[in-house]
């Protein structure tokens, strides 16, 4: 990736430490893996790759920020560090940064995939900030949520990198589905970590998400279980500041059935995802897509 553009050494400094702070890369592998598909790796390519990681970071500068977050991946997060009003700017000008990675592709169409997905993360955002607690509370919403959060920007990476490989539009299509469905699963055992975790590992507080008040699918699948239980309710409800109310419902749904059925469902949509690449080019390329899915079922961090 060519250098980023930084005259100003405070903002240098954040990207630096934002980049340091490492992650999976995941989505980059996944543009180069699908590009890989169809032909050699070019700087068409690498320039994608980047711009979905950039917009990944740039979403997570905004996501701890408003969150709260002051720990990422055992690392000091920008807000922790600077004024709300430094880190919002920085992460736009990651933003800005990701689109003009994005632009020098060339291809009109990779920049509106790119552009309706970063609408999609804002909305969902939005959504999450503003939505009726009650709604949600049932899985139609949790699976919204979580395609804007984490699945959107997997199906930016597959899709896009189809589109510029000049994919057949079948392909291209089986490749935007099982990045939807490869995201879906990435983010269902991101939020069965955060029970089941070791929080010196996740670099973050077990039961982060529920001390949020927000409903994950391992909480959503112990309230079928126990519809009586009044403590998790009572958490959602606001009570997310009693440590001793938060690690009692950690305990309860680690040790409960919605583990193992959480579980059970991200394996049936990596399977399913593992099913569109069937249709696709054989080879390395391919085999590495499959074995990604597996590896995001043996998550541990």
């Amino acid at each position: 990736m060519r250098e980023i553009p930084l005259a100003f050494e405070p903002l240098k400094t954040a990207v630096d430490h934002l980049l340091a702070a490492g992650g999976k890369r995941i989505r980059p592998v996944l543009v180069l893996l699908t590009g890989r598909l169809y032909r050699p790796t070019d700087e068409a390519l690498i320039n994608l790759a980047a711009a979905v990681e950039m917009l990944h970071t740039a979403t997570l500068v905004h996501d701890d920020l408003i969150d709260g977050s002051l720990l990422r991946r055992g690392v000091p997060t920008l807000n922790a560090i600077w004024t709300p009003a430094a880190t919002v700017l920085t992460g736009d000008y990651l933003f800005a940064y990701a689109a003009s990675l994005a632009a020098r592709t060339e291809n009109v169409r990779v920049m509106a995939i790119f552009a309706r997905t970063l609408m999609t993360i804002c909305q969902g955002e939005l959504h999450q900030q503003f939505g009726n607690r009650a709604t949600m509370l049932n899985r139609e919403d949790y699976l919204r949520r979580i395609y804007a959060k984490t699945a959107a920007m997997f199906e930016l990476a597959t899709e896009a990198a189809a589109v510029l490989a000049q994919a057949p539009e079948p392909q291209v299509q089986a490749l935007r589905q099982y990045g939807v469905d490869l995201g879906i699963a990435f983010q269902i055992m991101d939020d069965i970590l955060d029970f089941t975790g070791d929080a010196r590992v996740l670099g973050k507080p077990v039961g982060n998400d529920l001390r949020q008040g927000l409903a994950t699918l391992p909480v959503l699948l112990y309230l079928e279980e126990h519809p009586d239980d009044p403590l998790i309710p009572r958490i959602l409800a606001g009570s997310s500041g009693d440590e001793a109310l938060i690690e009692e419902a950690v305990r309860r749904i680690r040790n409960s059935e919605a583990i193992p059925r959480a579980i059970a469902e991200a394996e049936v949509l990596v399977r399913r995802g593992q099913a569109q690449l069937q249709s696709l080019p054989d080879g390395p390329a391919r085999e590495a897509l499959r074995w990604i899915g597996e590896q995001i079922l043996r998550r541990d961090r």
